[in-house]
């Protein structure tokens, strides 16, 4: 069983990385919930027991039911009426909605990041960098990739210091995320494109916002096409 750990607020809408106080039991559990189903741990289509996910959470049905709340909000899973719940498909019809989004919006966050980063965002920044470097392809599996992308991409978007920026590129990396695991068999250097977020990261800690942008729309375009070569 999965208990839920004790994590930090941070004091921000939607998917934020953690800050100061200690989370709610509704919090946590939407985290941990929203993160199975961006790795596809519950894979699309797959029906959502509220009751199940309490138990194998550790908590009561009610914190579990206020998260499902926000994961349909999200597109993460949605409710038929007389079916159930479930967790919506993977569809990669959406990659260009979704990648139109991100390449408005990564170069903007990216920019805003290296402007206002404070000295706890650039440590943060300077973690997973060091990270990055020690990164092995050979000792690192695809999931373990993709985790530390998330971590990154999170980890920019707090920086903007813009709950609303943050909010909205969260939830559209997490439905990126989830096409991603899709074709990830199919990829053939899923690590050199995490390992391209050196440089962004460099170019933030750094106050380079023009850089940090175009460095941004860069690799969001990488993505795209990476993902429609393995299709």
């Amino acid at each position: 069983m999965q208990q839920l750990a004790t994590e930090p607020r941070s004091g921000k809408p939607g998917g934020g990385e953690p800050g100061g106080e200690e989370l709610s039991l509704a919090e946590r559990a939407y985290r941990v919930i929203r993160d199975r189903l961006v790795m596809l741990e519950i894979r699309p289509g797959a029906p959502i027991n509220e009751e199940q996910l309490a138990q194998s959470l550790g908590v009561g049905r009610t914190p579990v039911r206020e998260a499902l709340k926000r994961l349909q909000y999200e597109r993460l899973i949605t409710t038929y009426p007389r079916r159930g719940t479930f967790a919506t498909d993977v569809n990669i019809t959406d990659l260009a909605h979704i990648s139109e989004v991100r390449q408005e919006l990564e170069p903007l966050a990216a920019g805003q990041a290296a402007r206002r980063a404070t000295a706890a965002d650039r440590a943060t920044l300077t973690a997973l960098r060091q990270e990055l470097e020690s990164a092995d392809s050979g000792r690192h599996d695809a999931t373990e990739f993709m985790h530390l992308d998330l971590r990154v991409h999170r980890a920019i978007y707090a920086a903007t210091h813009n709950p609303y920026l943050e909010d909205t590129l969260v939830r559209h990396d997490n439905l990126a995320t989830r096409i991603w695991c899709l074709f990830v068999d199919r990829l053939s250097d899923m690590a050199g494109h995490v390992e391209e977020h050196g440089p962004l990261i460099e170019a933030i800690i750094a106050g380079e916002p023009d850089r940090a942008a175009r460095l941004a729309r860069s690799h969001v375009e990488g993505f795209e096409r990476a993902i429609r070569d393995a299709i």
